[in-house]
């Protein structure tokens, strides 16, 4: 198992003009973030698994885990627990390091569901597994108490938490062991979540801002504090501006203007406005990004 630590983006998936899967344009992603991140999730939130057939989402896993250098960490989530686990088993069959999934959304489970579906993944998989909370986009969500047993099943080995909650990410740090991981998944807390012992975050801005995001990282980890924090305050704008609309709509729009492969959203995203646009441009350019 790798080590889960430090930044991990949440990859977009690049379409083509004909919106079918652009794997050229995954190869150009990923030499542009290779040497600044610890690891790569495709097929995500911020990948449009909603948008990909099965067969393109365990494609996109396959591929990006046959070229990439880095551990990768494949999306396998459904509001299913069987489709979850096909899910899982193909990831798992395409190599990944770890397999990442979503709380059931929709059909809101209680407490003793939640956990019966993680245990239920983890029993039948060999590769181990990420827990994802994130309330806003599920309608439900995943309590330190649960997390708490979640943490004690063999396999289960680390939360993203996305719940935007400090107090409830502080409890579920305090409430589970040492070797269980807790990463951000949100890019605006990833700094106070480092001081309350999260490991690290999986990331929108990273697709676009690796090395800062790295330099951020390093910092903490190696003690200067007060430069990480600088740090977060200058990324804080571009933080709060891919997410001046439903994600990956403005990160796609970032990245096509730096240059890189992203194409349009799938319907029902569509792109970003033009005033969007240019409040994103005028960010990425106090940045040095374009």
């Amino acid at each position: 198992m790798f080590e889960l630590k430090g930044v991990i983006p949440a990859l977009v998936t690049p379409f083509d003009d004909e919106l079918n899967v652009d794997y050229k344009g995954i190869d150009k992603n990923l030499e542009f973030l290779e040497k600044h991140v610890n690891a790569v999730v495709p097929a995500g939130t911020t990948g449009e698994a909603a948008t990909l057939s099965y067969e393109e989402h365990i494609e996109v896993v396959k591929y990006v885990k046959e070229v990439s250098k880095l551990p990768v960490i494949g999306g396998a989530g459904s509001n299913s627990t069987r489709e979850a686990l096909y899910l899982g088993k193909e990831v798992e069959k395409a190599g990944v390091d770890a397999a990442m999934f979503v709380t059931p959304y929709y059909n809101k489970p209680n407490p003793e569901g939640l956990y019966r579906h993680y245990k239920t993944l983890s029993e039948e998989l060999s590769i181990p597994i990420i827990v994802y909370n994130v309330p806003s986009r599920t309608g439900i969500n995943l309590t330190p108490e649960v997390v708490r047993r979640l943490s004690e099943i063999d396999g289960v080995v680390a939360i993203k938490e996305a719940s935007g909650n400090l107090k409830q990410i502080s409890e579920i740090i305090r409430a589970t062991a040492d070797d269980f991981t807790l990463l951000s998944g949100d890019d605006f807390l990833t700094f106070p979540i480092l001081c309350l012992g999260g490991k690290g975050v999986i990331s929108v801005a990273a697709n676009v801002a690796p090395h800062l995001m790295k330099e951020m990282y390093n910092n903490f980890v190696s003690g200067d504090i007060d430069k990480a924090r600088k740090l977060h305050h200058k990324l804080t704008p571009l933080f709060d501006v891919l997410f001046i609309d439903t994600n990956p709509i403005p990160v796609k729009k970032a990245l096509n203007l730096m240059g890189l492969a992203a194409g349009r959203p799938r319907l029902p995203l569509v792109e970003l406005d033009e005033t969007k646009t240019e409040k994103l441009r005028s960010v990425l350019k106090s940045l040095e990004l374009l």
